[in-house]
């Protein structure tokens, strides 16, 4: 179940996520599109924010290359619990300083 509004756009948690991390919101956003999900990238690599549903080791592994600082998915686009563990173990292999999480509240 999703527990974020259907009106939301990438964008809408995009500046959400900011905002509850109290990053600055006239920081630079570069868009690209990774393993064809929109995948956000502030301040260089400050955050990176991929919203989009049914996410892929493929494109977990291209964000973790690039050692974010904090990496965060919306909770419903893992599909289950064990893609959630393999984003967490890609993280540790590949970043381990990374910290991430899944924007799960309502917005």
């Amino acid at each position: 179940m999703d527990n974020i509004r259907a009106d939301r756009t990438p964008e809408d948690l995009l500046f959400q996520v900011l905002v509850d991390w109290g990053l600055d919101l006239a920081l630079p956003i570069v868009e690209k599109t990774i393993t064809g999900k929109t995948t956000f990238f502030v301040d260089g690599n400050a955050l990176a924010a991929c919203f989009d549903a049914g996410i892929s080791d493929e494109l977990v592994k291209e964000i973790a290359k690039r050692k974010p600082l904090r990496a965060v998915f919306r909770d419903s686009s893992y599909g289950n619990d064990s893609v959630k563990i393999n984003v967490d173990q890609i993280f540790r292999l590949l970043s381990p300083e990374t910290e991430f999480e899944a924007s799960s509240h309502e917005i």
